[in-house]
């Protein structure tokens, strides 16, 4: 059961690192609305921000996977079939960037 558990949050970490991958449709602009804003530097604020924020989901992403080996490899070493607070507390911790990570993709 403990490796069931370990592989589904494993497949979870996976899922969100691969949906951050998936490019955003295109957004149908409407006449009233203003077009990007330009930076000083001559750079996309926008596409500054998408940079931003895809940085941080790799990030994320990276200590999503970390969290998650590191609770397997907990759930494996434990020999009784309790869980403990540091494991409870890295669930927490997983499923928090997970949805940090889909607010950003989504852009809520």
């Amino acid at each position: 059961m403990r490796r069931r558990f370990a592989r589904g949050v494993l497949t979870l970490a996976l899922a969100v690192v691969c949906l951050a991958q998936i490019p955003l449709p295109p957004e149908k602009e409407e006449p009233g609305k203003n077009k990007d804003i330009v930076l000083p530097s001559g750079k996309s604020q926008r596409d500054e921000i998408l940079k931003a924020e895809h940085r941080q989901n790799l990030k994320d992403a990276a200590q999503l996977i970390d969290l998650s080996q590191q609770l397997k490899q907990d759930l494996e070493k434990n020999d009784r079939y309790v869980f403990s607070l540091d494991d409870l507390k890295k669930i927490d911790d997983i499923e928090k960037l997970a949805k940090k990570i889909r607010s950003r993709i989504r852009h809520d």
